[in-house]
């Protein structure tokens, strides 16, 4: 440094020359990062491994533990064996899978034909269809208004009941709205001219470059008919018909053992406590595994659509 050269080097009391989020964080800073991820992961891990400890417990490490069992000891898997060699459980297993199966394609489908149809801008009623669309985000009809829709239709004990009530969300709508037109018109003009159609621009070209955006609505939709248990409670009557999460609900807060189970619980090395632990693990299950492999589209796909929304 010569002597015409002023030293620009700065204090340790200065204030930094850039936003403290664009400084490199300190060893503190990542010390209390590290701790703080921890714990939350330690808070939401510790319950589930109380619920599924406890559904592996026999009957006599449940009585020893007063209840749920934290440390593992004489691990069964009897409460499992018993849930799913048939009954009330593995039925509601059964229809839980099919109507989020069914559900799910065709509130998928639904989405992205109108999501498409509404992100070209020479579509016959664009706009009003657009604006009626959002206006039922701020104004809903109510409960007994739909309620009243569902029993003239007559839909109440059907299967039919658990989808087309909640079969499209106008919120996946316009995110998926809003990818579609993010993609680059030049595409869609050139297959016009190619003498493509709209159904053969949508499936040749607009799904393959959605595939992000349309997994993650995919998964929003599975979630929502997997967990849903509302429809059912108000629609179905017939027990035989429900879900695995009104049986679940049935378990944990009316404390009813399933159909069969009754006698295993009673008289044999099986707990009650065990079944209702086993059951919520059946819940929890599918999106347990789904989810992560559907976890690296969530930035590509939800933000992109949202941004360009």
């Amino acid at each position: 440094m010569t002597a015409a050269t002023p030293d620009r080097r700065r204090p340790w009391w200065a204030a930094p020359p850039r936003p403290a989020w664009e400084e490199p964080p300190s060893r503190a800073g990542l010390a209390a990062k590290g701790t703080v991820l921890t714990l939350a992961c330690i808070a939401v891990l510790f319950p589930l491994w109380i619920v599924v400890v406890t559904s592996l417990s026999s009957k006599k490490t449940i009585t020893e533990a007063g209840g749920l069992v934290v440390v593992p000891r004489d691990l069964t898997l009897i409460a499992y064996q018993e849930l799913l060699s048939g009954g009330q459980v593995t039925r509601a297993a059964l229809v839980s899978v099919g109507v989020t199966l069914t559900g799910t394609l065709f509130s998928t489908a639904v989405s992205v034909l109108c999501a498409y149809g509404l992100s070209r801008p020479g579509s016959v009623g664009h706009r009003a269809i657009l604006l009626t669309l959002m206006a039922t985000l701020f104004f809903g009809a109510g409960l007994i208004p739909t309620y009243l829709l569902v029993q003239t239709l007559g839909l109440t004990d059907t299967y039919l009941a658990l989808i087309l009530p909640s079969a499209v969300s106008v919120f996946n709508i316009l995110v998926l709205r809003g990818f579609f037109m993010g993609i680059p018109p030049e595409l869609i003009d050139s297959a016009r001219i190619d003498g493509a159609g709209d159904l053969r621009i949508l499936w040749r070209i607009v799904i393959p470059l959605s595939r992000p955006v349309i997994a993650v609505i995919t998964l929003f939709y599975a979630v929502g008919y997997w967990s849903a248990w509302f429809n059912a409670s108000l629609y179905l009557s017939d027990q035989n018909m429900m879900p695995l999460q009104n049986v679940l609900i049935q378990l944990v807060q009316k404390q009813e053992i399933p159909v069969g189970l009754g006698q295993a619980v009673k008289a044999g090395p099986l707990s009650g406590l065990a079944v209702q632990m086993a059951v919520m693990v059946l819940a929890l299950l599918p999106v347990a595994v789904v989810s992560p492999f559907v976890q690296k589209h969530f930035k590509k796909g939800m933000l992109t659509g949202a941004v360009k929304g």
